[in-house]
């Protein structure tokens, strides 16, 4: 991979976007990786994510810098929200005139960003290229496809990636690196075992609930199936933390419905991510629609059940750790009962260090 010049602009810095809690986790490793380089590393959150515990904690729990630059762009229609990225970030690059652009993932924030920088011709660096669910429903997937054929490196973190890549005629620029978040893991898992994290303040055991997260729009869109979804984590017979992402719990207010449980389901505020960890940690299995959550359930040995119909992690569902079940309760609960998982782990995402697997090419080392 040819190092990324200098070019045309005016300083030595790289522009690292993020704008949602995914962002974070994958940035942590680069920071880290750029620490010794003399490129400077300036931060620009879209503020597409604006709960404290979806943002703002991230950056202190894993000791990462504030951000340099925060558009508050906020929530809104997809055009909405992308459009104001693409104005604030645009904004932005036209006064820092960077080195390159490093974006993450596949939200609004990162096609946005992705968008103003390649139009203003600054090179742009995508962490978590080649990611494919074939499904083109999924706002994610339109992303995702638009921001790799923009972008001018795009970094993978399996093969199948990069396979996904060559299908659509991208070959130049592209990179199998392993997986960020690998090492952001590793360290939260570390960070959290000094915490004083407790279970009991749970009211829950080791390895006897299960994890859960939902935020997706296939989860939310219908009040009717959002309600099902959680009557039947509430009915599997044992505990289920929730954290509840800030779109589920508006959704279901504004629709009237109490978050108020009887069962076993708890549902509680968004976490930070060391307390995230730390329960990850602790669960007998994880039900999520979070592609996220999945890889990090992998690497943790926890058995995923996936609540969608498809996902960006396959290779998960091949090595029998992760089911694919939809919102549908019949399959929730079977599932659950089954016996995922308890078999080997491939490394099929890399081994850690992927940060540092990139830097040095691109010459920022």
């Amino acid at each position: 991979m040819s190092p990324v010049a200098g070019g045309d602009t005016e300083s030595d810095i790289i522009v690292s976007v993020v704008g949602a809690r995914p962002h974070f986790i994958k940035a942590f490793p680069f920071i880290k990786a750029m620490a010794s380089s003399p490129a400077r590393v300036l931060t620009l959150h879209t503020g597409q994510h604006y709960d404290r515990n979806m943002s703002e904690l991230f950056f202190k729990e894993l000791d990462m810098p504030a951000p340099d630059i925060d558009l508050g762009v906020g929530s809104g229609t997809h055009a909405e929200q992308t459009a104001a990225v693409i104005v604030g970030v645009e904004r932005a690059l036209l006064k820092i005139r960077p080195r390159a652009v490093v974006v993450y993932g596949d939200t609004n924030s990162t096609l946005g960003a992705t968008l103003a920088a390649t139009k203003l011709d600054f090179p742009v660096v995508h962490i978590e290229a080649g990611v494919r669910c074939a499904n083109r429903e999924m706002p994610e997937e339109i992303n995702r496809t638009l921001i790799d054929h923009a972008a001018d490196h795009l970094i993978c973190r399996s093969a199948l990636a990069v396979a996904d890549l060559w299908s659509e005629g991208i070959t130049r620029g592209v990179m199998n690196a392993g997986d960020f978040m690998y090492d952001t893991v590793l360290f939260a898992q570390a960070v959290a075992k000094e915490k004083d994290i407790r279970l009991d303040s749970y009211d829950v055991e080791s390895g006897r609930f299960i994890l859960s997260t939902v935020h997706r729009e296939f989860s939310t869109a219908s009040v009717g199936a959002l309600v099902d979804l959680l009557d039947a984590l509430g009915g599997l017979g044992e505990p289920v933390i929730l954290p509840l992402h800030p779109r589920t719990k508006a959704r279901l207010l504004t629709a009237g419905i109490s978050l108020e449980r009887s069962d076993d389901l708890r549902i509680l505020e968004p976490l930070g991510y060391l307390e995230l960890v730390f329960l990850l940690g602790h669960a007998r299995m994880v039900a999520t629609d979070s592609g996220g959550l999945q890889e990090e359930a992998y690497w943790a040995g926890v058995p995923c059940v996936t609540l969608m119909s498809e996902t960006t992690w396959p290779e998960t569902i091949e090595a029998g750790w992760n089911v694919l079940v939809g919102l549908d309760p019949a399959a929730i609960r079977e599932a659950v009962a089954s016996d995922l998982g308890g078999g080997e782990r491939p490394e099929v995402y890399g081994a850690p260090g992927a940060a540092r697997r990139v830097v040095e090419p691109l010459g920022w080392e």
